[in-house]
């Protein structure tokens, strides 16, 4: 495919580094070397590495995945309540750029200090935050999540009751994932083009790999499946532009993603 594509959503799994048993459960690995092989014919413009549950708050496997993978690659991480400034930054210099709240598995830190945090991250380092949460529950969470600088949920939110509340807030400004397409129990060509229809800039594609617990992993076919819903314009933004723009540190205007892809 000749379209670029950032993926912005896959996991990086390496025991060289820690791992914790989330709900009984222990991926496989899935190192850089096997997620860039599985990639290899795609026209990778870069990725988001994303902190799983079964990491935890550890850094160390995301900062050497970064180093590995290189410049377009960015991280989403998870952190403690009580981070310190001086941590923040250093992670923002190894090409950190979101905190993730995994209210569906565990392991991040309690969604009562989404709040609290999403703004400090992002005030210190133009960091979004990211959910992975059953729509579902976005009603309860929207008075927060609606008022948040910058705020994107995983999967297409997993759950078609909860559709019309992850709709409302996309109206809001709030980004959401095209990944998981396995993982949700409705009509996903249908989400696609409701998502933009509400606001074409909140979509952002990803492969979701290696699709860990997901009924259905990930398949070549599903970047077909974006193509295929949209028109070119509106699938060049959902596959790579809509990404590049959201995870470009809102301190740095040269930021390494930009300044590679400046079509984008």
């Amino acid at each position: 495919m000749d379209i670029p594509v950032f993926d912005s959503h896959f996991h990086i799994i390496d025991r060289r580094f820690p791992l914790v048993e989330n709900q009984g459960f222990l991926p496989d690995d899935f190192t850089c070397t096997d997620y860039l092989r599985r990639t290899e014919t795609m026209n990778l413009a870069g990725g988001a590495v994303v902190s799983g549950s079964f990491q935890a708050l550890d850094q160390s496997y995301l900062e050497d995945a970064l180093a590995t993978l290189g410049p377009r690659f960015v991280g989403v991480t998870q952190l403690p309540a009580d981070v310190s400034d001086a941590e923040v930054l250093r992670l923002n210099g190894l090409g950190v750029r979101a905190v993730r709240f995994n209210i569906k598995r565990g392991g991040s830190e309690k969604v009562e200090h989404l709040d609290r945090m999403a703004r400090r991250v992002f005030e210190l380092a133009g960091w979004h935050v990211e959910l992975y949460v059953d729509s579902r529950e976005l009603a309860e969470l929207a008075p927060v999540l609606a008022v948040l600088p910058a705020v994107s949920i995983d999967h297409l939110g997993l759950s078609a009751s909860g559709l019309p509340d992850l709709l409302a807030l996309v109206e809001r400004g709030v980004r959401v994932k095209a990944t998981g397409f396995g993982r949700v129990d409705f009509d996903v060509a249908g989400a696609v083009r409701d998502i933009c229809r509400a606001n074409p800039d909140a979509l952002m594609f990803g492969t979701d790999l290696p699709s860990t617990r997901a009924p259905r992993p990930y398949r070549d076919q599903d970047i077909n499946l974006v193509v295929d819903t949209l028109d070119i314009e509106l699938a060049r933004k959902v596959l790579c532009a809509n990404a590049i723009q959201f995870y470009r540190p809102a301190a740095s205007q040269n930021c390494c993603l930009m300044s590679t892809y400046p079509g984008y």
